[in-house]
């Protein structure tokens, strides 16, 4: 064994009791070991946080749309949604078509009473009507048969609650047409009838209610329905657009751009961080914090490690002076106690990798941290598990602390034999 490491276990782990080392050195590790599993958690939940929340907004939506100017419908072309699906980085191609209604329900138990409010009804086809549902369907059932009574709905839970909605509720959706406006029939030149006439009126019963956790924005706003269906009734064979999935989220932007320009000239596009890029900024916030939160942590860490070398120059003064009296060169003084300060933070960032995996492993299997759902769109802390934050927080602290008790170690190998051996 190296001399230096031998000492150095020496003095940091010497009992001056039957069972316990030195108790400064143990409050340092406790420290080293706290302010790593600060690190590593705060790392984990971010990332979770953000991850979760990326993927319920991918989940609901597609990673990109591409759309004709002025959400003007368009016929569905079967040479158009080839060459989108057979570009490489295309993973999946639907056709959708989104109308825009006032929803309007009775209230159950009074008879002149119901609700009103705007919401976008979304149709998809079977297969992705039947993806979305089963990750997030609550009541009701996914397949939708049309039984004469009015088109299949699906609200979400928000949504629901807003206008006291249930499976099987029968609800009115009032759709103004594009060429129709209350400015007009003010001027005079629309008259009432023919705004009635450009009305879409249609009944519609809720077959389910889905809950993907984003509460404003989407459940409580977006009516998912059968694509021919809403054509049938609505606007037969044409569409608003497709939805896109790619293979690789980094080249979106560039896929986006190689699409529309293999289309031409109406259609463009957009990705999905673009169409949310409010909520996408939000989480790009809490990233930019996280080093601010790391570096106040890594700080108190360290200086931790400064004090608790200092002390330990100080209570060994004498053992500093003998080893000196003996020859020990104050170089190798210094590597004694820099061996030390590796010691000491190897033992705390082992325990605070333990701590950090032990409570992250609670948290993922009993949930016990909540979080209001309609301000952060998930009900419980994520935490992320990634072995490479665990190595790099690892290696960072090491490595800190040993920058950081150089100083004390040049003390300590500054001490003059007899100065230490009189003190």
């Amino acid at each position: 064994m190296i001399p230096e490491f031998y000492i150095a276990r020496r003095f940091a782990f010497m009992r001056r009791s039957a069972t316990r080392p030195t108790f400064i050195v143990l409050v340092a590790i406790i420290g080293i070991a706290v302010g790593t599993a600060a690190l590593i958690l705060t790392l984990s939940i971010v990332k979770g946080f953000a991850g979760s929340v990326e993927e319920k907004l991918i989940g609901f939506s597609s990673h990109l749309q591409i759309r004709q100017p002025d959400e003007r419908l368009f016929q569905e072309r079967r040479p158009e949604l080839q060459m989108i699906s057979r570009h490489p980085e295309v993973r999946s191609v639907t056709p959708f078509l989104e109308k825009s209604f006032v929803l309007q329900s009775k209230l159950s138990g009074r008879a002149a009473a119901s609700r009103s409010k705007p919401v976008v009804l979304k149709g998809v086809n079977n297969e992705q009507r039947q993806l979305f549902l089963g990750k997030y369907l609550r009541q009701g059932r996914s397949s939708s048969q049309d039984g004469g009574e009015g088109i299949s709905l699906y609200a979400g839970q928000t949504l629901a609650e807003n206008m006291g909605l249930s499976v099987g509720s029968k609800v009115m959706l009032v759709g103004i047409g594009r060429e129709s406006s209350s400015a007009k029939l003010l001027s005079g030149t629309r008259n009432m009838v023919d705004l009635l006439s450009s009305l879409d009126l249609e009944v519609g019963v809720i077959r389910g209610i889905y809950d993907t956790g984003l509460q404003e924005g989407f459940d409580d706003f977006v009516l998912l329905a059968d694509l021919k269906e809403m054509q049938a009734r609505f606007s037969p064979q044409m569409i608003s657009g497709y939805d896109a999935n790619v293979r690789r989220l980094d080249r979106l932007p560039s896929t986006l751009k190689e699409l529309t320009a293999s289309l031409g000239f109406p259609f463009y596009g957009y990705t999905v961080f673009e169409r949310y890029a409010n909520l996408f900024e939000w989480l790009k916030l809490q990233k930019n914090l996280m080093p601010l939160l790391m570096v106040t942590i890594t700080i108190v860490a360290v200086f931790n490690i400064i004090s608790t070398i200092l002390v330990m120059i100080i209570e060994k003064t004498r053992e500093i002076g003998m080893l000196s009296a003996l020859g020990l060169e104050p170089g190798r003084i210094s590597r004694l106690f820099m061996s030390q300060a590796f010691l000491i933070s190897l033992v705390g960032v082992a325990a605070g990798n333990l701590l950090a995996l032990s409570l992250s492993l609670i948290e993922l299997r009993f949930h016990l941290i909540t979080l209001p759902e309609r301000s952060y769109f998930i009900r419980y802390v994520p935490i992320l598990i990634d072995p490479l934050d665990y190595g790099a927080v690892s290696l960072a602290v090491i490595l800190l602390t040993l920058l950081f008790a150089f100083v004390p170690a040049r003390v300590a190998a500054s001490l003059k034999p007899g100065t230490a051996l009189g003190s």
